[in-house]
């Protein structure tokens, strides 16, 4: 079964589904080292590809995901916002639940402005508002400082008891090591753009 597939709009930017025309951009964007230096590797175009297949596929079956990310009058594509729901096991997963994450990922040019706070506020009211989420968390390695700045505002919050080791790194990684912050619904006070 298809999901209808939201467009989210903000003052600055639209959270639509992807296009043909997003990929070149996307790989850009996942080659660029200074982007990738959190996750274990940059990505090839094939590599992207399939991600960006994969993406589509979740926002189709679920009505929420990664979004692809425009910031009109400026590019046609600067990233990805979105919602997605973690594919591994963690600690902070309960056995048998599920979880859902907020996330994103943005081209170096549009760091600085305020897009991934705005963009995930927007998936945050979708995780909290139309689908009635409890509670959304976010990760990262803890060396990403940059994202945990997004989560703080954002009002997420980290109990350091609550870190893990991202089981799909191995042991001695150097970003193995990955911080754990939530908002809960109750707590949601929505930062409306």
């Amino acid at each position: 079964m298809t999901a209808t597939v939201p467009t989210l709009t903000t003052n600055r930017l639209i959270l639509r589904p992807w296009r043909d025309s997003d990929l070149a951009p996307f790989a850009a964007l996942n080659a660029d080292p200074e982007v990738m230096e959190h996750f274990p590797a940059p990505l090839s175009r094939e590599e992207t590809e399939a991600m960006a297949g994969r993406m589509t596929a979740a926002l189709e079956e679920r009505g929420f995901g990664w979004w692809a990310v425009e910031a009109p009058g400026e590019a046609p594509f600067i990233g990805f916002v979105g919602l997605s729901v973690p594919s591994f096991d963690a600690p902070f997963i309960p056995p048998g639940r599920q979880v859902v994450e907020v996330g994103w990922r943005l081209a170096r040019a549009f760091w600085g402005q305020g897009y991934a706070t705005e963009g995930a506020r927007a998936a945050l009211r979708v995780g909290f508002e139309d689908l009635g989420l409890p509670e959304v968390v976010s990760f990262t390695a803890t060396t990403n400082a940059r994202s945990q700045s997004v989560m703080r505002r954002l009002g997420m919050t980290r109990d350091p008891a609550e870190d893990f080791d991202h089981p799909a790194l191995a042991e001695g990684h150097r970003l193995r090591r990955h911080v754990l912050y939530r908002l809960k619904e109750a707590d949601w006070g929505d930062g409306r753009d």
